[in-house]
């Protein structure tokens, strides 16, 4: 089965992660999106920009698409617990359908409520998380309600309405910066310049490896997902990988659908991959013509909990960072007054 997702999938790499006619055809409209896109910066950080008395970290990245920041969101909420710190994490909450905000998001809730980041996020950590278009009334909710020590936003980086401590840029180690034109030419947010201000920079490179990422000439921190036992989604029970029978359904609806399968190709699992937009709402329907056994990332499996067949699995993953990330990290002079 070929899906739609699938296809525009194909068509956005071949447009945006290859030099190409097309691509040129639309440069003078990327320059176009530059001089808006820094225009709004402008406003937004000169008259609308609200500052907190707490350290807020930003994690973002400057391309279209998923690039692995709310993995690195619940490492680095654990580690600042872990040392004792009261920490609140605020969303967007893209595709939300709460009645009001700020809304805390709650474990249990519906992922198709509160959107899938904040629930998966809400489900790994013990943080309050709350949602809000505008993300500085979420800060301030945190504040009253919770005191918290430390923020920190899930994505965000374009939000300049936020003010900010520490600005944390996740970059994809396989697609980088596509052809390097900003939208619609290329998958740019901001131009690639942008990373020379952040505090520090992640590069998703999801499978363990030598190579050293150096990103536009500057030293960067490799981050690797370590994948762990699969979890059978109806029972919660832990199941080991080379228990189940291929070829089985692969199922990714994020926004780098091929990373997930080949981590499971390095893993060993014999699949059929199926990709689905990211933050596709999943029906029943949507699996009914593929395997019957499947398994699919932790954030699909937040929006299938409710009605999870006897044969639906999830990969959780876990990230890894090096103790030279962590030494920058923890030297930053805002979080040095906290620890």
């Amino acid at each position: 089965m070929f899906s739609i997702a699938q296809l525009k999938q194909q068509i956005i790499h071949r447009f945006w992660y290859r030099s190409n006619r097309m691509s040129w055809l639309l440069s003078p409209f990327s320059m176009l999106f530059k001089l808006f896109a820094g225009f709004r910066r402008w406003y937004l950080t000169t008259y609308r920009q609200r500052h907190f008395k707490v350290p807020i970290i930003v994690v973002g990245n400057i391309t279209v698409g998923g690039v692995g920041k709310t993995p690195l969101v619940i490492a680095l909420a654990k580690a600042l617990e872990s040392r004792g710190l009261r920490v609140g994490i605020v969303s967007r909450g893209y595709r939300s359908r709460a009645s009001s905000f700020p809304h805390e998001v709650s474990p249990q809730e519906d992922a198709h409520l509160v959107g899938d980041e904040p629930l998966l996020i809400a489900k790994n950590t013990t943080c309050p998380v709350v949602i809000d278009p505008c993300r500085p009334d979420a800060v301030s909710y945190l504040l009253e309600h919770y005191n918290s020590d430390v923020i920190i936003s899930d994505d965000g980086l374009q939000h300049y309405a936020l003010g900010r401590t520490m600005e944390i840029v996740v970059v994809d180690g396989v697609r980088k910066f596509g052809n390097g034109f900003c939208l619609p030419a290329g998958p740019l947010r901001e131009p690639i310049s942008r990373l020379d201000e952040a505090d520090i920079v992640v590069v998703n490179q999801a499978l363990k490896t030598t190579e050293e990422p150096i990103i536009q000439g500057r030293k960067s921190f490799a981050m690797t997902f370590c994948p762990q036992d699969l979890i059978h989604l109806k029972t919660g029970k832990t199941v080991h990988l080379n228990t189940l029978v291929g070829p089985v359904g692969a199922i990714a609806g994020i926004g780098h659908p091929q990373r997930f399968f080949s981590m499971l190709e390095e893993l060993g699992l014999q699949f059929n991959a199926y990709s689905f937009d990211d933050h596709h709402h999943y029906l029943p329907s949507d699996f009914s013509q593929i395997e019957k056994c499947l398994v699919m990332t932790e954030k699909d499996a937040v929006k299938c909990q409710s009605w999870a067949t006897d044969s639906m699995y999830y990969l959780p993953i876990d990230v890894s960072l090096d103790d030279e990330f962590w030494g920058v990290f923890w030297s930053h002079k805002q979080l040095q007054g906290l620890i």
